[in-house]
């Protein structure tokens, strides 16, 4: 290989796997790009012009723009580009995802994956499993790059967006503020935003949509969570007459297909809330500009055609900059941009190992209240102790939640348990008592962390505690043949047979997200 630059290697599954540096210099190079093909200049510095590199085009889903721009992309960079048809693939004879990877990925010296699927999480699967696959047989590491996996995310589309709005902005990234408008509720593009605007410093976002179509309450906590100021709409008629509009506006198409036929029936008025209309011409700003991440529907396009020649159509040189942005990225992850990058790169966050805390214990020579250790159920002698399970819910809930924490800590047939109400709080709490069971194994702990956040272990001998431990919820909950995304569309699910083992990072209070499709849960819900 010819192009070692340091973004070789890398993979963009999502738009936060680029850090705000790199995002700024992935928009600089666009820039410089964009101005010598206008000027007609040199373009060598931005050409890969490597046949040992292989781009692979993989659409698992239809696509046009998308696949078009990359594939005119690749082109430019006369490197050994490939589009895998999957319609007569591998995949129609039960081929993993990860098999066919590998064979592609045998063809190359170095390989970049350009891939759009129905499937959530596909490429950050794909990445961990060709990493090893690489390493195995000396190959260097593939770069992934998502085109869409299902309603997940689009970050190239994402990335040529808001290089389309810094733009609008003259290069300016103080403050935006954009109305989402259309099916929020499928509509990967927008959901894609939640992230993605945190690009700009203060970011004002207007979600237009009928309560069938909203935006999904994970992606609002989200915005809001970035330092966002969020506002809901139910229609174009309500937002338009109030005040305080956006400059750039938003639309997405309505993704009936996706639909059921309840929502179907309601077409014709849910496209009406949010398709412009000729009456909302004196309401609004004419220096507003309208995006799309396309195609518009021909027979009923939420950006009506009669808009195509106004100053309000942005949503061209939008598309144009679909095919630069993707020319920056190949160029980044194919090696050849990146030694005059200064900035800060992406790091990987570290999982910490500090959610289970020994408590210390102090036992007299005499009699003492850590001796002779009553729980209200038995006495015991010798055993394990599990107490202020679920402090504060509900009985019918702590009931519950014992009984997960005996299936998942395998406990089933061992000891007694209750519900009780603490003398010091007087809140409810379940206690788990285990007769002559020595202690709990580390991986036991950490499923007990991950189940019952909060609670306390007691080991107990002669009576006495001898040792307690107090549990956080744990930065990570992984490797469980237990556990399983709540997601249908999620390639760690089971039914897919891709042997993708289910895995959850904490984001803060009882939420975790999934590792690949990022669908929030609650610590409860992972759990079988």
């Amino acid at each position: 290989m010819i192009n070692n630059g340091i973004f070789k290697g890398r993979s963009i599954s999502v738009v936060n796997d680029l850090s705000l540096d790199e995002l700024l210099y992935l928009f600089k190079k666009t820039k410089e790009l964009k101005e010598k093909v206008q000027k007609k200049e040199d373009l060598s510095e931005f050409i890969i012009n490597d046949r040992d590199l292989g781009i692979y085009l993989v659409f698992l889903e239809d696509s046009t723009r998308t696949k078009e721009s990359f594939r005119n992309a690749a082109l430019f960079h006369n490197t050994k580009m490939s589009i895998f048809d999957s319609s007569s693939s591998s995949f129609n004879k039960m081929e993993s995802y990860a098999d066919t990877f590998r064979t592609l990925g045998g063809y190359s010296d170095y390989s970049i994956f350009i891939i759009r699927s129905k499937l959530e999480g596909v490429c950050k699967s794909l990445s961990t499993c060709m990493d090893e696959f690489a390493l195995r047989n000396s190959f260097q590491k593939p770069a992934f790059i998502n085109a869409g996996d299902g309603k997940h995310e689009h970050p190239t589309q994402e990335i040529l967006d808001e290089f389309s709005f810094y733009e609008q902005r003259n290069l300016n990234r103080d403050h935006i503020h954009i109305a989402l408008i259309g099916d929020l509720l499928y509509g990967r593009t927008t959901h894609s935003k939640a992230d993605g605007l945190k690009f700009f410093k203060n970011v004002e976002v207007d979600l237009v949509a009928p309560h069938e179509l909203r935006m999904p309450e994970q992606y609002i906590s989200k915005m809001k969570n970035n330092g966002f100021n969020v506002r809901i709409f139910e229609s174009l008629k309500e937002y338009s007459a109030q005040k305080k509009i956006a400059d750039s506006w938003y639309f997405t198409r309505l993704q009936l297909e996706r639909m059921g036929e309840d929502i179907r029936d309601r077409s014709q008025s849910l496209r009406d809330a949010v398709t412009f209309n000729q009456s909302y011409l004196d309401k609004i700003n004419p220096d507003i500009k309208f995006y799309h991440p396309l195609p518009r529907h021909r027979e009923h396009p939420t950006i009506p055609v009669f808009l195509d020649k106004t100053n309000f159509n942005g949503w061209e040189k939008q598309s144009i900059n679909g095919y630069f942005t993707r020319v920056v990225e190949i160029a980044m992850l194919g090696g050849k941009l990146g030694e005059d990058f200064d900035g800060e790169i992406k790091k990987e966050t570290k999982e910490q190992e500090s959610f289970i805390h020994e408590q210390k214990i102090q036992i007299s020579s005499g009699k003492s209240s850590k001796c002779d250790y009553k729980i209200g159920i038995i006495p015991l002698e010798n055993g394990v102790v599990i107490d202020h399970i679920g402090k504060g819910d509900g009985i019918e809930v702590i009931w519950d939640h014992i009984n997960k924490i005996r299936n998942i800590i395998e406990l089933n047939k061992m000891g007694s348990h209750g519900v009780f109400v603490s003398k010091k709080t007087n809140l409810n709490k379940g206690i788990i008592a285990i007769p002559n069971l020595e202690e709990l194994d580390n991986k036991k702990m950490k499923k007990l962390a991950a189940i019952a956040p909060g609670c306390t272990l007691n080991i107990i001998k002669k009576h006495c505690v001898i040792e307690k431990y107090r549990f956080d919820l744990p930065p990570k909950i992984y490797n469980y043949p237990d556990i399983h995304c709540k997601n249908d569309a999620c390639i760690s699910r089971p039914e897919y047979n891709e042997k993708t083992s289910a895995s959850f990072s904490h984001l803060g209070g009882n939420k975790f997200t999934c590792f690949y499709c990022e669908k929030e849960h609650e610590y409860k819900e992972i759990w079988d």
